[in-house]
């Protein structure tokens, strides 16, 4: 009876790993509002043969011939129930757009030519893919362009859709800086696919090209829903396993030391440049420049034990809270002061662009040297540069090596830990 159940636990084990990494490869999960029908039926079939297969293979090796019947009516009767829910749901979000307008993305078509007018009518159709459009700038005069970046930023206008054919070098630059330095999503329509020189993302509104220029990994469902587990369960142990013994002893230290509050809380940019209140162990004084100038070297602001904690890093654990409750991410670009974002975001280019993703407790930048003090424009260009490498590669073992990388540096201690 030990064994029977034994193998039902396995294999349950083995069927729920094994559906999570098919899907990943297949791309079952990758269902967005341009994506057809018959891709999703095409992502479910695809899905049904390899979880048949991986099942067979287990039956062979651990159960009789004779349990085969009842995987595969398992198998089948799973795969139709799941199939049935995606495409309900895919109708009903298709639906809910044209009924309540809402889930929809406001868009900006700029060019002309056959490749715009399909565009335009694709949008103006199909309303259940929720795309709202917004304007339509066809580039009749040099001054549309600035037009149209005024009316994307004065109408938050969420994608910006260049037909190539219309544009010049110094244009589409153009377009690829203010889409950075603004959070706007940038795509293009080409006139063919010999046009395509880089490894660019390739999606069809319908039968109409569309070229995307920067692939986001964490823009996937599956991806998301990877990162927010090990958000969750890595927070979740962090919290358990260290705050809930650490914070009442720093408390009684900080608070011996120094009058205020144990956490010190700021207001700081997150996912699409949205404000939150990032969390802190209080390591200074209470002083009223807190939220206007960073630490510096030797900064008399800081207490005896904030001096500790901030060399050691512990003042940062906190924003386990802020990950467990879905502002911050472990792994991310570092969140900026709210007046130090606007400053750099003026004097940086592309700096908005970290933006995109959640920003994190360590991050990629950090553990190449570039973490606290901002003391020159060479300390936050390549902040950027490599927090922008992080939210075009991510993947899991870079989150995982990052991690390891950060708490090896804490271990170690670093020059700019202050």
């Amino acid at each position: 009876m030990l064994w029977d159940n034994f193998q039902t636990l396995s294999y349950h084990l083995f069927i729920s790993f094994s559906w999570i990494i098919v899907g990943y490869y297949t791309g079952f999960y990758e269902v967005y509002r341009y994506t057809k029908v018959i891709q999703i039926l095409g992502k479910v079939l695809r899905q049904l043969i390899v979880f048949l297969i991986l099942n067979f293979a287990y039956i062979g090796y651990y159960l009789a011939i004779s349990d085969s019947a009842q995987i595969i009516q398992f198998v089948g009767l799973s795969m139709l129930v799941i199939a049935t829910a995606k495409i309900s749901v895919y109708y009903a979000l298709r639906r809910f757009r044209v009924v309540f307008g809402g889930n929809y993305r406001r868009v900006v078509v700029v060019g002309s030519g056959k490749s715009v007018k399909q565009l335009i009518e694709f949008f103006n159709e199909n309303p259940d893919y929720g795309y709202k459009l917004e304007g339509v700038y066809p580039l009749n005069s040099k001054e549309e362009i600035d037009d149209c970046f005024d009316f994307a930023i004065n109408h938050k206008i969420d994608e910006i859709y260049c037909s190539l054919s219309s544009l010049g070098t110094r244009d589409i630059n153009r377009f690829v800086d203010f889409t950075d330095n603004n959070l706007k999503i940038l795509k293009f329509l080409p006139d063919s696919k010999e046009i395509i020189a880089r490894n660019y993302i390739y999606d069809y509104y319908g039968y109409i090209p569309i070229i995307s220029l920067r692939n986001i990994p964490l823009d996937e469902t599956v991806n998301k829903i990877i990162k927010r587990l090990f958000d969750i369960i890595f927070s979740l142990v962090i919290i358990v396993g260290i705050l809930s013994w650490l914070t009442p002893l720093l408390a009684i230290l900080i608070k011996l030391e120094s009058k205020g509050p144990v956490f010190f809380r700021q207001k700081r940019n997150g996912l699409n440049y949205h404000e939150f209140y990032c969390y802190k162990f209080r390591s200074m004084r209470l002083n009223d420049i807190a939220h206007i100038n960073q630490v510096s070297k030797n900064d008399p602001r800081i207490t005896k034990i904030g001096k500790f904690i901030r060399k050691t890093s512990i003042d940062e654990l906190p924003q386990f809270f802020n990950v467990l409750f879905g502002s911050m991410s472990v792994v991310g670009p570092r969140p900026h002061m709210v007046s130090h974002t606007e400053m750099y975001a003026r004097r940086i280019d592309k700096f908005m662009v970290r933006h995109f993703i959640k920003p994190g407790i360590t991050g990629l930048a950090q553990t190449k040297g570039f973490r606290g003090e901002v003391e020159t424009d060479h300390d936050i260009i390549y902040r950027v540069k490599y927090d922008i490498f992080y939210l075009e590669n991510w993947s899991l073992l870079l989150d995982i090596k990052i991690v390891l990388q950060t708490v090896y540096n804490a271990l170690k201690g670093e020059e700019k830990a202050y």
